[in-house]
């Protein structure tokens, strides 16, 4: 383990995902356990141990997040015990081994100002009518072209602070009106912010935007705690309402910028006869 990890987040998220699960989900009897019966929704510490082949004491300094250093292959065990996901299961191993886990930029104290490249900044334009933007390690919008703008937000009118992808998300009725499915929409956002954070644990602009989100949003409040991650796909759709064409359908496909693997370039074309 060449980084330090989280040994609290890592607690927390073993403790959110087993209480979320109930016995039918990993194949267990709904009744009693141990001849004690079941009290709280949820598994018990002891059925997510006996699940993944570990003493139940081992188990509790993991969700105590106690310092223990798990291996690889415990993680791996528990990440199938509580069903994860391939995007849980990096996201556990990130925040036991540290960021260079997931050959993400290792932490730092203070990161200088974020930098697009020229040629980068011409493409969004050159796109154009297609809507595209780049986001950066934090999440801001560090270009958008006219189309884009006029889709989503014109984020370049905005204080500096404020041209912030999932600040937009959470804090405006603009967001809320373009995507027609906003919920869905929104936990994914922030789940995919969470596992880009996750590879700067100590960035202090990244911990104010979450402390910032936290007060000022209340999902954000209600499902940060809850550890949830998503992968950054490489295309999708999305349900959008455009100002002028009213309700369609985008497909978008997600780049990342060799030089800058911290940014992400997306692009939107409309889907035929939608």
């Amino acid at each position: 383990m060449t980084a330090a990890g989280d040994p609290a987040a890592l607690g927390q998220l073993l403790r959110s995902r087993r209480e979320r699960l109930v016995p039918a989900d990993v194949g267990l009897p709904a009744g009693s356990f141990g001849g004690r019966r079941r009290r709280t929704a949820g598994l018990r510490r002891e059925e997510v141990a006996l699940l993944a082949n570990l003493s139940s004491t081992y188990y509790t300094f993991l969700e105590q997040g106690r310092p223990v250093r798990p291996s690889a292959q415990v993680l791996d065990a528990l990440a199938a015990a509580l069903r994860m996901s391939a995007a849980e299961r990096r996201y556990l191993h990130v925040l036991a081994y540290g960021p260079g886990y997931d050959n993400g930029p290792g932490p730092v104290a203070a990161a200088p100002p974020e930098r697009l490249d020229p040629a980068v900044a011409d493409l969004v334009q050159r796109l154009e009518p297609l809507p595209t933007l780049v986001k950066g390690r934090r999440w801001d919008v560090l270009a958008a072209n006219p189309a884009a703008r006029e889709l989503f937000a014109d984020w370049a009118a905005g204080p500096p602070g404020e041209r912030n992808l999932v600040r937009w998300m959470f804090t405006t009725d603009r967001a809320r009106e373009v995507y027609l499915e906003w919920e869905p929409e929104a936990r994914a956002m922030l789940g995919r912010f969470r596992m880009s954070a996750a590879r700067h644990p100590e960035d202090p602009d990244i911990r104010a935007l979450i402390a910032e989100l936290r007060r000022d949003s209340e999902h954000v409040r209600d499902w940060w705690p809850r550890h949830d991650v998503a992968a950054i796909g490489g295309s999708g759709s999305k349900k959008l309402r455009h100002p002028r064409l009213g309700p369609v359908e985008y497909t978008h496909v997600v780049l990342q910028v060799a030089d800058h693997p911290d940014q992400t370039l997306v692009t939107y074309s409309l889907v035929p006869g939608r």
